[in-house]
């Protein structure tokens, strides 16, 4: 395929950024699309020009540092994949392609395609630590009783990675998905229970205090999410945060 990519340049964060078009030519559909970015970089390289950066990792839709906004849709075009997981044969030959970073005032740009999430390590350091006891004289999990539907809701929550499509795609740049998956993943389960209340007031004061917008009520955030992450966990984490208030 020969596409036309429009891709997002910005030297550092204070520097201003804008869009500069990269021609490219014998990209295989079966590529992934962090690959095809590999093959522009080799070609920059021979030319002596600066490459583009963006972050990554793993490279199998777990860790989410290859967020990247693709063509208006965060991880692009496909659903329930990340970036790394999106394939060339979602494109057409002859496509104009338009990459950026995640677009948020929590997120700032680092360098062209790369922004710092420290915000949501922040969000998620503020709920604490789970008190049981998880060393030395450890109990099996087996002898808690859990229900089902509980733990497999607190599974489901879990899976978030952070990657941060559900800020990127919401008109708000809301975070409530993000920091309400963190937060069901302990109450529904009865080792989060102990610090519950300070956990929700906590995360939900420094998601405030790190710019992140409120909830729309679109459902963008859901739609664009790599794991699928419900929104039920945000009306949980209301009702969380409802309750706590209450009770302090």
């Amino acid at each position: 395929m020969k596409l036309t990519l429009k891709i997002w340049r910005q030297k550092n964060a204070a520097a201003e950024g804008k869009i500069v078009e990269y021609p490219i030519d014998g990209i295989e559909p079966d590529m992934s699309f962090l690959e095809m970015l590999d093959i522009l970089n080799d070609e920059l390289i021979v030319k002596g020009e600066d490459t583009v950066a963006f972050d990554h990792d793993c490279r199998e839709g777990i860790c989410g540092m290859c967020s990247l906004y693709i063509n208006g849709e965060a991880h692009g075009p496909d659903r329930l994949v990340t970036t790394c997981q999106l394939h060339m044969r979602k494109f057409k030959d002859g496509d104009t392609i338009f990459i950026e970073p995640f677009r948020a005032k929590a997120f700032p740009v680092i360098k062209d395609l790369v922004v710092d999430r420290g915000a949501f390590d922040r969000i998620q350091q503020s709920g604490g630590f789970v008190s049981v006891n998880t060393s030395g004289n450890t109990i099996d999990a087996n002898t808690i009783p859990i229900p089902k539907h509980d733990a497999d809701r607190a599974f489901d929550a879990a899976t978030c990675i952070g990657c941060g499509a559900c800020v990127a795609s919401c008109k708000n740049s809301s975070a409530m998905l993000f920091v309400s998956a963190k937060v069901s993943q302990f109450a529904l389960l009865p080792q989060g229970k102990v610090e519950a209340a300070d956990r929700v007031l906590n995360m939900v004061a420094q998601m405030d205090a790190e710019g992140f917008g409120n909830c729309t009520n679109t459902g963008a955030c859901e739609v664009e999410c790599p794991k699928g992450i419900s929104l039920e966990n945000i009306a949980r984490m209301n009702r969380e945060y409802l309750s706590a208030s209450l009770k302090g």
